[in-house]
């Protein structure tokens, strides 16, 4: 059995999580809230919810300490390598905190230029310690259940994730040539606050040094493309503000900082691309012009990030926006495609001259007729509801011929207006939306532009209330986007598992499919299981499992073995009287329906006596034993641990 943690620093690590969670949690505008300028609301936001996120791992850490410490007074502590490992991520997460303070009181109205830079240089400092961390967690000392272990590697990926982009927009900022350069300064620069990676001293300039390091590289390498970016627009922070980073050696400053070494765009400078062409709010080449209530024109990532944002006027004009329907510049869309090829300027499209360019620099050539299928998505917002019908049906019908329409078909924007129509009042108009929009997130890139169009709470919406078919294919399009890792967050937060559940148990047989493998997906996120637990799955799962035709006696095990383990799955499922089934499967059911149902009764056994002395009594020793003598390898594994389980039990 693991050990403890030596200094056992676990009840720090849980206070300063909840410390943490409570800076963003705290929003009626106490002290501790978290009222982040604009700029870097939605970096404080995602760092406290991944922060967050790691509250399950701790929590384990603790109990696993408990049953060791009243075990035995005596018991050995883990390897130093543990204990320094959680001392560590104490460092970092105090720098995290302070971090966020100091985001929290960003003003963009200061003078002086350069501490935006260094506060999203801070940024990529802390998520990159975090990732580095979590990435040397001592698994092999701690008793971690698979769940969490999922859970903190889902975190882990966010972070890196996060890092790079910090990377990328921090190379974005001097040129290529002074970017070694910058490194060494800044290395230099905190040089004088760390010698190692305990040491908390924190030098009172840090901020303003390297925030002067970062403006004068910058007045060094300005051009005229890049002078209209939003991180060189916007203003510091003021000086007196600290950040100690005394968890980040020099050393590990200069390996994120060359983390992400990109090479620079360069672009024709002497071109000067129309005022009307550029997002009044990040001053760049627009891609999917939006016209917002007030008539003013904005690219739709921006403008969707400032709405979401809570605020309610027009960026440029100040004016009350009177709603926050966002309706695509089709006209302005076209014209700067025909400025772009004129001048023989990269389209601010993943698509020219018939060849989409992909992540990774490579091209894939894409054919259809893009000018028809620009038509049709224009028709979808068109006043007459036969007509907007009619071409929601045919762009159904292209969007599931092939992956090349599914890519034309979002490069003409109509993502954003068939999220819309998920609202229409025409049963026929939503159906089709919806199941568009599935065909359209088979293409992996599609995904992200659904997430971004704001579409989950449109479709947990029709999967509660469309027609059959439409909820069928909700559930099969949630599926869908929650293979991203990232999207199986919002999409349980959004309120679709009760919805799902609904359907898994009074749906059409092939709803009950789809509600069965969205929820499958869904709950392997942690967070996820205690929300399927308490819209009732388990009592479907039962049904299931009862079920004369036997028809979806695989799924319901599939999902009950990822659930089996969460401690409120563990007493629903005992107080639904399901171990009698299990057992009876254990008998009766194919390989593979033995091999869940000796897993699920494996984590309803584990350290609880009560459940071991039920099966004991239910008679499931011989079919256990059967079981580890012809079953699968897994199964022979699952049945064998159970056995040595009751024979424990017996010796007490």
């Amino acid at each position: 059995m693991a050990g403890e943690f030596a200094g056992d620093n676990t009840p720090e690590l849980l206070c300063l999580v909840h410390d943490i969670a409570g800076m963003c949690a705290g929003g009626g505008g106490g002290s501790s809230s978290l009222t982040a300028d604009a700029m870097f609301r939605k970096d404080c936001t995602d760092l406290v919810r991944r922060i967050s996120l790691l509250t399950h791992l701790f929590e384990e850490i603790r109990e696993l300490n408990k049953v060791v410490g009243s075990a035995s007074s005596s018991s050995a502590s883990v390897s130093a390598s543990a204990d320094s490992w959680s001392s560590d991520l104490v460092l970092a997460l105090q720098s995290a905190k302070r971090l966020l303070s100091v985001a929290k009181n960003f003003s963009s109205n200061s003078s002086s230029d350069g501490a935006a830079k260094t506060i999203i240089f801070q940024f990529q400092c802390v998520t990159w310690k975090l990732e580095k961390l979590l990435s040397s967690l001592p698994y092999d000392d701690l008793d971690i259940s698979e769940e969490v272990k999922e859970q903190v590697d889902l975190v882990r990926t966010q972070l890196k994730r996060a890092t790079e982009k910090y990377g990328y927009m921090i190379s974005k900022m001097p040129s290529c040539e002074l970017s070694q350069p910058l490194a060494q300064e800044i290395s230099h620069v905190l040089g004088k606050t760390v010698s190692g990676l305990h040491k908390q001293n924190s030098c009172p300039e840090y901020l303003s040094e390297l925030g002067s390091i970062l403006q004068s590289n910058e007045d060094k390498s300005c051009s005229t493309y890049r002078a209209g970016s939003r991180l060189e627009r916007t203003r510091s922070i003021h000086a007196s503000s600290e950040v100690s980073f005394s968890s980040i050696t020099a050393t590990e400053i200069q390996e994120i900082s060359g983390s992400r070494n990109l090479p620079e765009v360069k672009k024709p400078e002497a071109i000067v691309i129309p005022e009307d062409f550029l997002c009044p709010i990040s001053l760049e080449l627009m891609r999917d012009p939006v016209i917002v209530a007030t008539g003013q024109t904005y690219e739709r990532s921006y403008i969707q990030r400032w709405v979401d944002c809570g605020n309610t006027t027009c960026p440029k004009t100040q004016q009350k926006l009177q709603h926050l329907i966002l309706t695509p510049n089709y006209v302005l869309r076209s014209l700067i495609s025909q400025w772009c090829i004129e001048h023989n300027i990269e389209q601010p499209t993943g698509l020219t001259n018939g060849k989409l360019k992909k992540s990774d620099g490579s091209f894939r050539d894409v054919t259809g007729d893009i000018a028809a299928i620009e038509t049709l998505v224009r028709k979808l917002s068109c006043r007459s509801v036969e007509e907007c019908r009619a071409a929601v049906a045919e762009i159904r019908t292209l969007s599931k011929r092939s992956t090349d329409n599914r890519i034309l078909i979002a490069e003409a924007g109509a993502i954003p207006v068939l999220v819309n129509l998920l609202t229409s009042e025409d049963v026929m108009t939503q159906e089709n939306a919806v199941t568009a929009i599935l065909n359209l997130s088979i293409y992996e890139n599609n995904k992200g532009l659904i997430m971004l169009a704001g579409a989950i709470p449109s479709i947990v919406q029709v999967l509660r209330a469309g027609t059959m078919e439409a909820r069928e294919n909700a559930a099969a399009t949630l599926f869908s986007l929650s293979l991203a890792d990232e999207n199986k967050i919002i999409i349980g937060a959004s309120g679709a598992i009760p919805a799902l559940v609904e359907l898994l148990q009074n749906g059409s047989p092939r709803g009950k499919k789809d509600a069965a493998t969205a929820l499958f997906n869904l709950c392997i996120y942690q967070g996820n299981k205690g929300r399927a637990i308490r819209a009732g799955i388990i009592t479907a799962l039962l049904n299931m499992l009862t079920d004369s035709s036997k028809s979806m006696v695989d799924e319901a095990l599939t999902i009950m073995s990822v659930l089996a383990s969460h401690l409120e799955a563990k007493v629903a499922i005992v107080k639904a009287s399901t171990i009698p089934v299990l057992i009876d499967l254990l008998r009766t059911g194919l390989p593979r329906n033995k091999e869940n149902a000796a897993a699920i009764l494996l984590a309803l056994c584990k350290r609880d006596t009560d459940n071991l002395s039920c099966i004991s009594r239910l008679g499931a020793v011989i079919p256990l034993s059967e079981l580890a003598r012809t079953g699968t390898e897994r199964a022979k594994r699952k049945a064998t641990s159970l056995l040595e389980h009751l024979r424990k039990l017996k010796q007490l």
